[in-house]
């Protein structure tokens, strides 16, 4: 674990965010504390921090936090605001508002949801200016303007319909699914941009809905919300740990959680908006025409212009390479050629699992690689096992009268170095799958 910090905490005192600190340390996400807005310029100058938790009782907010801001250009710096005295603030001073602490684990999660979207989006920049230079500008983000569609899965109760309620006064499209077969029958046939589980007293039901969405590769990313009936009925680190982007208990403010989930709603859309863009690039014919991954070449050039946004952000870079490896089962699939014609669709599931941020390029047939921004080594090996995961669950054809046959990956994965090239990163990731055979 690192010794720096991450998060930078203004307050004047730790009456109102003392205990989360601590909980944050706990979990990893290692607090520095500023008692000043003046104070917490100097600090941003020593680490590179990733967010800001600021006590709402602190004056001179809106200019304060515009300070710390363009402090750190041209790192986007995420502001979660704690206190009611945030709940009445107008403007953009913070990304997310919470009128009391969160539990750590919900911080450490909404905290991880907030960092990547400053990622994403300084990767968006970074991506346009790679396709322009290449001649082939990318479409606009074309955020979609219709209302948002929330499921509400679980069977109906006085403070799931005050939620239900809450989030149309918001103007979201509700829909109610009283079991789990339904709620997998909508997420199919609709496009949603959250889902809300009802814990009620059994929270199986929503437990397995939230699994199954996670095993989906086109369910992945949309934010699952579990709505507790109380506050201390169940593990809330271990929740989180099961995928879940927020848990509300019943007697938090439906006003509130239905802010935070419009929040997180709003936030897939754009990443989903901001996917479509990236795509829009497929027929350019700098991608693979197969997949819609980067090319080797492609892959290069961007690789490079990343490494060097990474430096001047003060951020760390992995990158991953997956192998299919040679089993039976596959050595059987590619004499046949079932094995080609299944990689073009390894490849679109592959595109699907990253984050919004990072990058998937097609190196060889069966060779494929990840810029991961913002990710350390470790970290990044962990995100390259769980694609692997999540692809090995996948059966393909391997002809009439044969078993469907599944593909595995090798990984490897190497953290760029000061000064490191990126062909000398790349090249150790590779490197690091043979010598972990």
């Amino acid at each position: 674990m690192s010794s720096d910090p991450r998060i930078l905490v203004v307050a004047h005192d730790d009456a109102v965010v003392g205990p989360l600190c601590q909980g944050l340390d706990a979990l990893g996400w290692r607090t520095v504390t500023a008692r000043s807005l003046a104070a917490a310029l100097t600090v941003l100058m020593d680490w590179p921090l990733e967010a800001i938790i600021l006590d709402a009782r602190i004056a001179d907010t809106e200019a304060g936090v515009e300070a710390l801001r363009l402090a750190v250009a041209p790192r986007r710096l995420p502001v979660m605001a704690i206190g009611s005295e945030a709940t009445t603030w107008v403007g953009n001073q913070a990304d997310l508002i919470m009128s009391a602490p969160p539990h750590p684990a919900q911080a450490a999660l909404r905290l991880e949801a907030l960092v990547r979207s400053a990622i994403a989006e300084e990767e968006v920049a970074l991506r346009e200016t790679t396709f322009t230079a290449r001649g082939e500008p990318l479409k606009p983000v074309d955020i979609d303007d219709t209302p948002l569609r929330v499921l509400a899965a679980g069977k109906a109760d006085r403070h799931f319909l005050a939620l239900s309620n809450a989030l149309e006064a918001h103007g979201c499209e509700v829909v109610a699914a009283p079991t789990p077969y339904t709620a997998f029958d909508y997420l199919h046939e609709r496009a949603f941009d959250a889902a809300v589980l009802w814990g009620a007293e059994d929270h199986a039901p929503a437990l397995s809905i939230a699994s199954g969405m996670k095993r989906n590769t086109r369910l992945y990313h949309i934010p699952a919300v579990l709505y507790l009936r109380g506050s201390a009925e169940i593990n809330l680190a271990e929740l989180y740990n099961r995928g879940f982007a927020d848990v509300a208990a019943a007697d938090t403010p439906e006003d509130e959680t239905a802010d935070r989930i419009v929040a997180l709603a709003r936030a897939h859309r754009r990443h989903v908006a901001i996917r479509k863009s990236l795509e829009s690039a497929r027929g350019s014919g700098l991608t693979d025409p197969n997949t819609g991954l980067f090319t080797p070449e492609l892959f290069a050039s961007h690789l490079a212009r990343v490494a060097e946004g990474a430096r001047l952000r003060r951020r760390p870079l992995s990158v991953a390479v997956l192998r299919v490896t040679e089993t039976e089962a596959v050595r059987e699939a590619r004499q046949g050629g079932w094995l080609d014609r299944a990689l073009p669709q390894v490849g679109t599931m592959v595109s699907r699992l990253i984050r919004t941020e990072d990058t998937a390029a097609r190196l060889a047939p069966d060779v494929f690689a990840l810029a991961l921004p913002a990710t350390r080594g470790p970290a990044g090996r962990i995100a390259a096992d769980r694609i692997a995961a999540v692809i090995g669950c996948t059966a393909f054809e391997a002809g009439p009268d044969k078993t469907p046959f599944v593909v595995e990956f090798e990984c490897g994965v190497a953290e760029v170095q000061p000064g490191e090239s990126p062909a000398a990163v790349l090249e150790r990731a590779s490197h690091d799958i043979n010598a972990a055979r």
